[in-house]
């Protein structure tokens, strides 16, 4: 009996020896938001407050010009997809850009080849896209900082949701921004295990 219980405690021993592996924190995402040349200062000034208010972890790029291959000739337009591709290629992993304009964008929805939209984010994806040309003249600002909030979101993964007072939820076609109060529980968990470090929970 008095060996069995040396051996137990050798090999509990042994156990507690064992190396823990360190798992290295990640990094929580960084937001890049990239201004075009035609975003007044004011407007970015304003939406990059309210994003930081949601989420703080931001950095605003230098403003550029689109590319040439994102202008759609026949309808004076930028096309989304077009600048999407365009940006996801300067995005590094642990970051995403949102490209912000005050141009009119679209992409193809359905049979419509050239749809006109607010903003345009693939699931999941690198970068996304948000114009203030389509908002309503009152509260612009703060119609802008979320319809940018809702595309981040779907660039981790985030579908439509159906509460109402979400940033996620489906406009179907129209603009419900003034109902949108923040991300619902369900949807800040999501972007918490994609490593968003929110300043609040």
């Amino acid at each position: 009996m008095f060996t069995f219980f040396i051996a137990s405690d050798v090999l509990m021993l042994r156990k507690r020896k064992k190396p823990v592996k360190n798992q290295e924190q990640k990094k929580a995402v960084t937001i890049l938001i990239q201004p075009f040349q035609d975003i007044k200062s004011e407007n970015l000034e304003k939406v990059v407050a309210g994003i930081k208010k949601v989420y703080p972890n931001v950095k605003v790029l230098e403003a550029i010009i689109f590319p040439e291959n994102t202008y759609y000739k026949e309808r004076n337009r930028y096309r989304a997809d077009s600048i999407i591709n365009f940006l996801s290629g300067k995005t590094k992993d642990g970051f995403v850009t949102i490209g912000l304009t005050s141009k009119d964008i679209s992409a193809t929805k359905g049979k419509i080849k050239d749809f006109g939209i607010m903003g345009l984010g693939y699931r999941p994806g690198k970068a996304c896209v948000a114009s203030m040309f389509r908002l309503n003249k009152e509260n612009t600002d703060e119609q802008f900082y979320k319809i940018a909030i809702h595309e981040l979101g779907h660039t981790q993964g985030l579908p439509h949701c159906p509460e109402k007072m979400c940033f996620m939820r489906d406009a179907e076609g129209k603009n419900p921004t003034n109902e949108e109060t923040d991300f619902c529980k369900k949807c800040k968990t999501f972007l918490i295990n994609k490593n968003w470090k929110f300043s609040s929970i």
